[in-house]
């Protein structure tokens, strides 16, 4: 998310380091290109003209006009408006009672019934709640059958009946209640436009059940029609807050700094990969980060956090710093990276990404799989002394993983480049770039 606008960003920037000063004059342009950048990021119209008026009054302020260097005060007063923008408002859920009540709203689409299984894996692995879903959502019947499978994924119990989706949510109370539950999330149904019918529904849903946090589950990639969709649904709910899907297909994601700002509803969590702990809460400071391109090295330390076995990590270090990492330990590693989710999105949340190209790079999932193959098919001894892989060693082992030769050539050089370039680190040849 937010690539085209954190290019362009970055590019506004950069003229600007050749300016000597802000002023009158130049500050014209500069506010043109943060204008139109933000305009083909599908930010609105309004939010654009009250955000660059306000970047171009502090810009020319007497108070900051000679304080910093031109560049370092344009990113400073840019950064500061932008977190205006997003709010000041507290996002976390609202879980102050037992059970305490979740219901997702949104249209058709939206991707609601997955959001509720990534909401449940959050409060469940994080929050260690004790949660169970509710399956109101009986004009789709596929909703309920793809609900009961995301729930036995987890190791979360769903609640479903064969009635009226009112019932349904006033039994499954009951029955969490009687069972010991401290959240319940229930996901109702969904249309292709907002209607009477949809909405009255809804509501005798929220009368029965007193749910904490209302939640609208919104597709990004709609775009601006994002505002209409938010305020219809708020004018007959009152939303607690908003749920912003497939925010990782989104390059624009300018629906993200339109939300708050125009409808006055927090964003609460975004959904930024399709697998089930793809959903992650909405923090304004990290997405501001992003689109000024100083990454997220918060996010990806919890990812790590989160895949990397804190022992197994811990004995691969000492062996680096004593120089002697194997393929196993290397195998290892390439493991534990991998439960951190596509190498791609992680590159892409280093501070700079897109200056040093790695924005544009696709890591296929099939060569890390064909690197893991080849180790695999390795005897210990060749893990553990990979000088001893010879011709008749390379030829079984390039059989046994379905690859060739040459692709194991290739990662003994690459194994061979990386142990000496750690060599050169611990010896203190080298320094690290920060």
């Amino acid at each position: 998310m937010f690539e085209s606008l954190t290019e362009k960003i970055e590019k506004v920037i950069k003229n600007i380091k050749g300016e000597g000063r802000i002023t009158e004059s130049n500050i014209s342009d500069i506010i043109r290109d943060v204008r139109l950048a933000l305009l083909e990021a599908d930010v609105n119209y309004k939010v654009v003209k009250e955000f660059t008026d306000n970047v171009k009054e502090k810009a020319l302020g007497e108070e900051v006009k000679s304080s910093l260097k031109p560049a370092e005060l344009f990113l400073k007063i840019l950064k500061d408006e932008l977190l205006i923008i997003l709010g000041n408002e507290d996002n976390s859920l609202v879980l102050n009672r037992k059970p305490s009540v979740i219901m997702l709203v949104g249209l058709q689409g939206s991707g609601k019934t997955t959001t509720v299984a990534k909401l449940g894996n959050l409060l469940k692995k994080k929050e260690n709640k004790k949660v169970m879903f509710i399956a109101a959502d009986t004009y789709r019947p596929a909703a309920i059958d793809q609900l009961i499978t995301l729930g036995k994924e987890l190791d979360i119990y769903v609640y479903n009946e064969n009635t009226n989706p009112v019932l349904i949510v006033e039994n499954g109370i009951k029955y969490a209640k009687e069972n010991n539950y401290d959240v319940i999330i229930i996901d109702t149904a969904g249309r292709l436009h907002i209607d009477e019918v949809l909405m009255q529904e809804l509501n005798n849903i929220i009368n029965v059940s007193n749910p904490n946090e209302i939640l609208l589950v919104i597709d990004a990639m709609i775009g601006q029609d994002a505002i209409n969709v938010i305020n219809g649904f708020n004018d007959k709910l009152k939303l607690t807050g908003t749920i912003l899907t497939k925010m990782d297909s989104n390059t624009k994601g300018g629906v993200a700094l339109s939300v708050k700002h125009l409808t006055n509803i927090p964003i609460k969590y975004v959904g930024n990969s399709e697998k089930i702990d793809g959903l992650t809460l909405f923090d304004k400071e990290r997405m501001v980060s992003r689109i000024l391109g100083d990454g997220d090295i918060l996010s990806i330390i919890e990812k790590a956090e989160e895949a990397i076995d804190k022992d197994e990590a811990e004995k691969v270090a000492k062996k680096l710093q004593k120089g002697n990492m194997d393929l196993d330990d290397f195998l290892s590693q390439l493991k534990q990276i991998k439960r951190m989710g596509p190498l791609e999105n992680i590159l892409k949340m280093l501070p700079g990404a897109s200056k040093l190209g790695l924005n544009n790079i696709s890591v296929d999932p099939k060569q890390i799989s064909k690197i893991e193959a080849i180790i695999s098919s390795m005897t210990l001894k060749e893990r553990k002394d990979p000088d001893i892989i010879k011709a008749s060693r390379k030829i079984r082992i390039a059989d046994g993983s379905g690859t060739k030769v040459e692709d194991v050539n290739k990662l003994l050089k690459q194994f061979e480049q990386m142990k000496q370039m750690l060599k050169m680190f611990k010896n203190g040849n080298l320094k690290l770039p920060f």
